[in-house]
């Protein structure tokens, strides 16, 4: 490794800079961590700009970031984490863009029950995280006979006005991104992928029906380019049809305006010790071993208190029935990842009720970690000052032990240990 201080050998005999320079891995995971929350602002940043919504002050940090960390031109642990810190708080403004982007072209979402099985017919499935493109898939598809069902990240946009007056936007198939393979062999219509959640199909099963679109790629399927999806409407018209199966209802669409209609109840029901606590239990789910912790944490959570949930890892959980408190439903789906912005609404209009600070409101966030939008958001809630987060299943390959010592220090970050243990620790306060 060549050290940019010195301009030597990283730690070789003419290195002057041994321990902060290149060879530093503490440097270099804090290097990680923030090209990674980049990844998911850069993620964020780009749906929003394709529904006319930018920030100059977000495009200035992605080029000083990408400078500081590329060109390798500060090798000071401080400085560095304050980086990292301004970058869930450049997150933040991004997820906000995105959601006024969202809500202005498409409604404020509205919680909503939403089909899991398919109708009898030709169909259509898209995943991903592009809502212009499903907008622009149910407006092609309207009157040809042909539905159109979510995939995982999609589901929240059954929650939508001006998604949800589409008759034809059937439901929600499948769950996690990472049952992709599975799901996708076995719904017999059209695939289109909008973002890069998506598995590279195994040979000679469906990539002759697997379409993408934007910056969406896949090694033998179909580009569409621009947003004609004529070529995928053919295709899942010359498929065998889906068979008449209603499935299990699940609930969407609790954007943070929803949540707050609720706000009169919601502080009712905490000051009449009807409400305890609040968990939110979320994040990226995976498919290795430990994830399972999730859904018997949610599980286990006490019928006195109200669960959270939003990303992929609610799909471990949210066809259970949590049941209500006076009305007010236990399992609050807030939507994707980047609807973790509702969740900080709630949270802060949760400190204003009850005239406190975040750190004291009877609330407990769970995440599961996995990507670079994950990323993006612990160092939102980190920026935010927001102490005592669970990650698990396993902290980050990226995370030296020395930085995660300053994030438990600074933070009182945690990794998860077992759902009997995690909920004993947080309710005993």
């Amino acid at each position: 490794m060549f050290c940019y201080q010195c301009e030597q050998t990283a730690g070789g005999k003419g290195c002057t800079a041994a321990g902060v320079c290149g060879k530093n891995e503490d440097i270099q995971s804090l290097q990680d961590i923030l090209l990674y929350g980049l990844k998911g602002i850069a993620a964020y940043a780009y749906h929003a700009r394709e529904l006319g919504e930018k920030d100059e002050e977000v495009d200035a940090f992605m080029h000083e970031a990408l400078f500081k960390t590329v060109t390798n031109v500060s090798f000071d642990l401080g400085q560095y984490l304050e980086l990292v810190l301004k970058c869930g708080k450049v997150n933040l403004k991004v997820m906000e863009l995105l959601d006024r982007a969202h809500t202005q072209r498409f409604g404020n979402p509205v919680p909503t029950q939403v089909d899991t099985g398919t109708r009898k017919g030709p169909g259509i499935l898209i995943t991903g995280h592009d809502l212009l493109d499903l907008y622009e898939l149910l407006k092609q598809t309207d009157g040809t006979g042909v539905n159109v069902y979510t995939h995982s990240e999609m589901l929240p946009a059954h929650g939508y006005p001006e998604l949800k007056k589409f008759k034809h936007l059937a439901g929600n198939y499948g769950g996690a991104w990472q049952e992709q393979k599975k799901e996708f062999a076995a719904f017999s219509g059209a695939l289109l992928a909008t973002t890069n959640c998506v598995l590279i199909p195994p040979a000679n099963t469906y990539l002759d029906r697997l379409f993408t679109c934007g910056i969406t790629g896949v090694p033998g399927a179909t580009h569409i380019q621009g947003r004609d999806f004529s070529a995928v409407i053919k295709k899942a018209r010359s498929l065998p049809p889906l068979a008449e199966a209603p499935g299990k209802t699940i609930m969407t669409g609790f954007h943070h305006t929803a949540i707050l209609g609720l706000a009169d109840k919601i502080v009712a029901a905490v000051k009449a010790g009807k409400i305890k606590h609040f968990f939110l239990i979320g994040g990226c789910d995976g498919a290795k071993p430990g994830r399972n912790y999730y859904t018997e944490f949610a599980e286990a959570v006490p019928k006195d208190c109200v669960i959270l949930t939003l990303a992929c890892g609610k799909y471990r959980f949210n066809k259970l029935d949590f049941g209500v408190i006076d009305g007010i439903p236990r399992l609050i789906d807030v939507g994707q990842c980047n609807n973790a912005y509702s969740a900080i609404q709630v949270a802060v209009a949760l400190t204003k009720a009850f005239n406190c600070g975040v750190n004291d409101l009877p609330l407990s966030m769970v995440l599961s970690w996995f990507e670079q939008k994950a990323v993006a958001i612990l160092l939102t809630l980190l920026s935010l000052d927001i102490k005592g987060i669970r990650i698990g299943p396993t902290p980050p390959a990226f995370i030296t032990p020395n930085v995660f010592k300053v994030l438990q220090d600074k933070f009182d970050l945690k990794l998860i240990t077992t759902p009997e243990q995690d909920l004993k620790s947080i309710l005993k306060k």
